[in-house]
């Protein structure tokens, strides 16, 4: 079974804290997501809902939901997660998503993730949906501090 990896980064305006809000919230994930036409909290974590020991199931509108385990958590700066079940065809699957803040007051996003698998295309489709995540997640917080202020 060989080993993948991905490190995708991407930056937001947004400041540190709505973007780490965006990333952890996983029922908003539908709002903002156009792949996810599914997202709950499974189990509710350490501080709740988001944090450690939450698990969140995340999907399409229908079939198998993704089921994540969130294993790593310190606001506004660091999330890590587990994928515990799910239709893809991934073993030992972790990815850590660490944000710091820019000089301008925005937000770098740094997820990096890897896993192992037999399937030949799932790390390129794997990276290419993770990427539309982070890029998302940092258009999507962009689009809350707007509305807020």
């Amino acid at each position: 079974m060989a080993q993948h990896s991905y490190d995708i980064e991407a930056t937001s305006t947004a400041p540190i804290e709505l973007v780490f809000e965006v990333i952890a919230d996983a029922p908003g994930w539908s709002r903002w997501n156009k792949s996810i036409g599914r997202a709950m909290w499974e189990t509710e974590g350490d501080p709740a809902p988001w944090g450690v020991g939450a698990v969140r199931a995340l999907g399409a509108k229908s079939g198998p939901l993704s089921k994540e385990r969130i294993v790593e958590f310190k606001m506004p700066t660091h999330q890590a997660y587990v994928i515990v079940s799910g239709p893809m065809p991934v073993k030992n699957y972790r990815a850590d998503v660490r944000l710091t803040s820019t000089p301008e007051g925005g937000t770098h996003i740094s997820w990096k993730g890897s896993w192992s698998t037999k399937v030949p295309f799932v790390s390129g489709f794997l990276t290419k949906m993770v990427r539309g995540f982070a890029t998302g997640a940092a258009k999507e917080a962009q689009r809350l501090q707007q509305e807020r202020s």
